[in-house]
């Protein structure tokens, strides 16, 4: 387990007083960096996640190139699906390709339970390998999927615009959907005890594709999940919950736990925060943002500073993950803002 007690970071997420705003971002470590493709070469993107030693090291040279607040471990969410039976692969141009998707029910019934602990001993290691090489003071960031999202993945097999395989089986056979729903929670609640436990600091679940569901499906199909998800880990490190493309699910998201709610850049900041009653948030700017000059970078990124104020418990982040060709120096020129334009405002 971690020592570690306070940081900028750690100490946003429990809303208490920080000089200045932590900031790190989504997919801080990834494509639209020289330093990542240096080491990754022509690893397979799935070897890549699986080789402690290659995870670590982006990990760590991305919070050292950006000097964030935090560092995140470098895996991907879909891997914990591989010892349920599913098989995953990343095609290159296409992404994650399920090759066995659910198509019948039995394939539900089919579906293994395994601890994290003996089937992804790669987490484990590259956690402490981060650990032992983060500077002083620097957090590390453990994460998973929600239930929900690796759930439509197991099912829809990957990308989808229309979520149709995985809403048909919601609709119209709601007990199997449940039931899958409780083995991959299940599985998540086990993944993030074994990332506790190798020593991360905080964990963010990521509920990448809740938002195109509507309100009634979320709370009926979805929502018990979450909440079982996250009262199994709550009070051990901070917990960020994240989802996008839907602010109407935010006041059911916050009701089903977390300590920071994380909001993309759809969602009106202040008007989100106080209508949750979260102690902390995390976002919201837009990633494409950073294709703009470094001066418009900054003219956002001070926007939602004063936006904010002194209120504490903000945590700057993206709404979304740095996509591939970001400028690199656009995101040195907002973590720099972020931090200097902040401390000016809390010491006004």
């Amino acid at each position: 387990m971690n020592e570690l007690k306070h940081s900028a970071f750690l100490d946003a997420c429990g809303g208490k007083p920080t000089l200045y705003t932590p900031i790190w971002l989504n997919r801080q470590a990834g494509r639209y960096m020289p330093d990542y493709h240096r080491v990754k070469g022509n690893t397979p993107s799935l070897e890549f996640f699986k080789t402690p030693h290659l995870a670590a090291e982006v990990t760590c040279d991305a919070q050292r190139i950006l000097d964030v607040d935090a560092a995140i471990l470098f895996a991907d969410l879909l891997p914990i699906l591989e010892p349920m039976g599913f098989k995953l692969d990343y095609l290159p141009d296409i992404g994650p390709k399920i090759e066995n998707p659910i198509r019948t029910l039995s394939a539900i019934d089919a579906i293994t339970l395994t601890s994290s602990y003996q089937s992804m001993p790669y987490i484990g290691e590259a956690i402490k390998l981060i650990k032992s090489n983060l500077p002083r003071g620097i957090p590390l960031i453990g994460f998973s999927g929600a239930p929900f999202t690796l759930a439509s993945y197991a099912v829809e097999g990957g990308g989808s615009k229309n979520y149709i395989h995985i809403k048909r089986l919601m609709g119209s056979h709601p007990e199997a959907f449940s039931n899958l729903m409780v083995k991959i929670t299940d599985c998540v609640i086990n993944y993030l005890d074994y990332q506790i436990e190798a020593g991360a600091d905080a964990i963010q679940v990521f509920d990448s594709w809740v938002g195109c569901l509507s309100v009634q499906d979320y709370e009926r199909h979805v929502y018990p999940h979450s909440k079982r998800l996250f009262e199994s880990i709550i009070g051990r490190i901070p917990i960020i919950h994240f989802g996008t493309g839907n602010p109407a699910l935010l006041p059911l998201m916050a009701k089903a736990g977390g300590d920071v709610m994380a909001i993309d850049w759809r969602a009106p900041l202040m008007k989100s925060w106080n209508e949750m009653g979260c102690r902390a948030i995390q976002g919201n700017m837009d990633p494409v943002c950073l294709f703009g000059s470094e001066k418009s970078v900054v003219r956002v990124a001070k926007s939602i500073l004063e936006e904010v104020g002194t209120r504490p418990g903000h945590i700057f982040n993206l709404g979304h993950g740095i996509l591939p060709g970001t400028p690199v120096k656009n995101v040195k020129a907002l973590v720099q803002v972020v931090k200097d334009y902040s401390a000016e405002i809390k010491t006004d």
